[in-house]
């Protein structure tokens, strides 16, 4: 059967699920893109979603997909606002595919922001993707575990990954029988697969275009492709009776509030595919008109914007490039000092900054901010978590992931700033006239 009869099975209703692992590194990336790959390229409306902060995998997504890739995350916004994103981003798609993070009660606390948050707040089944690597009916235990821990987290079925043989399948297949769970199928435990998961974006790396990423690539990711709709699709159609154990949801949710619409704002984006990058969907789609520029090669106008937004990314990788356009860096700084409303996050503080200082020596920036940072490999040290602060009356959620630091003493914050669990971390504030910055990636500016 093909992919056609997967979803007959499923009509008349929208498809949604939630993929997910016991673990990170348990294939969950390479398993959702490849699935949503597969189904667009087969003409079907696949609206992608990432659980959490990340704003890399929906790169991803957004580039297999053809369509913005949403975050959704119960630290940064409301279950509400969560369910009203899921259905407004979903409304015209055929099937909803939910990337999960770490593992699937991975959360900030405990299970708290956990992708099994994210199912249950959705109503959605989760397909849990298993590292199967050295093991067979021990395989039993951990799903056993996973099925019964949490009953309103609903595990639709299981797929396998680095699987040795026909045989080891038919074994993992058993424990699945024992259990009464779908088995939907597996992944082969080869080295072309493990080297298409780095490909994903595990490394970092920014760009979905394979051409830039060795002759190599897009054998790699056909290989994947080849190997989902040999050994998954076709598990996902075999059995009508997959009809009991749906993948569809109808969820219709009672929302407190009409969807969002645009602000009416007119927003300036500096963007580039590494330098600035990290943006939200929803943050973007809040602004009434959205203009881009890039900062590595134009000169902005900002002529009739409400705000200039600064996102990250990795300007520390193009700071030659980013000194050469010495015109833009002046435009912005004229900006910000006359008053303009500017909001930079992380890569775009960086930006802002008097230099970016790395192993082959010291690079000017835009001097709106008097500081250096360091990107020196000896200076490197990982920032990350969630982070939240008050700032006029009003409370700003967004997520750190960095590892530049500021050269020498962290400069004073205008605000005090904490963590998930309340906590207070050294990350800086920054107010200067109209200039809102800092290393915490915002989710609503």
């Amino acid at each position: 059967m093909g992919y056609n009869t997967f979803f007959c099975i499923f009509a008349p209703m929208k498809t949604s699920f939630l993929v997910a692992a016991p673990t990170s590194g348990s294939g969950k990336t390479t398993i959702a893109r490849g699935l949503m790959a597969l189904l667009t390229q087969r003409g079907y409306r696949v609206q992608p979603f990432k659980c959490g902060p990340d704003y890399i995998d929906t790169k991803f997504h957004e580039a297999v997909c053809g369509r913005p890739s949403v975050n959704l995350d119960t630290f940064m916004a409301t279950p509400d606002h969560v369910r009203e994103l899921f259905q407004r981003y979903g409304a015209d798609a055929d099937v909803c595919i939910v990337e999960g993070m770490m593992g699937l009660f991975d959360g900030y606390d405990r299970d708290r922001g956990s992708s099994a948050e994210i199912a249950r707040v959705l109503d959605i089944p989760v397909v849990l993707v298993v590292d199967a690597k050295s093991a067979a009916y021990s395989m039993a235990a951990l799903l056993s575990g996973f099925i019964n821990f949490r009953k309103d987290v609903r595990i639709a079925g299981v797929i396998f990954n680095k699987v040795g043989s026909s045989r080891h399948f038919e074994m993992l297949r058993q424990v699945c029988d024992d259990l009464h769970i779908e088995c939907f199928g597996y992944l082969p435990k080869t080295a072309a697969l493990e080297q298409g998961s780095r490909y994903l974006g595990l490394d970092f790396s920014l760009t979905p275009d394979p051409s830039r990423e060795g002759e190599g690539s897009s054998h790699l990711i056909d290989n994947m492709f080849g190997n989902i709709a040999d050994h998954i699709l076709t598990e996902f159609s075999k059995d009508a009776n997959l009809k009991k154990h749906t993948l569809s949801s109808t969820k219709n949710y009672s929302l407190p509030s009409p969807p969002r619409e645009g602000s009416g704002e007119r927003l300036l984006i500096a963007r580039n595919a590494e330098s600035f990058s990290f943006l939200y969907q929803e943050t973007i789609d809040s602004f009434g008109e959205v203009h881009y520029f890039d900062p590595e090669t134009e000169v902005p106008s900002f002529q009739g914007i409400d705000l200039l937004y600064l996102p990250g990314g990795y300007p520390e990788k193009h700071v030659e490039t980013l000194v050469a356009n010495e015109a833009c860096r002046q435009a912005i700084r004229d900006f910000a000092e006359r008053g303009g409303r500017v909001v930079a996050e992380c890569g775009g503080m960086m930006y802002l900054c008097e230099k970016i200082v790395t192993d082959d020596g010291d690079y000017p920036m835009c001097g709106v901010l008097p500081y250096a940072i360091t990107a020196r490999t000896a200076d490197r040290k990982l920032s990350l978590g969630y982070r939240r602060f008050m700032l006029d009356g009003r409370e700003y959620r967004g997520h750190e992931f960095h590892y530049t630091q500021f050269l020498g003493d962290v400069p004073p914050s205008v605000t005090l700033v904490y963590n998930a669990k309340g906590e207070p971390v050294p990350t800086p504030v920054f107010r200067y006239k109209n200039v809102l910055a800092s290393y915490t990636h915002l989710y609503n500016i």
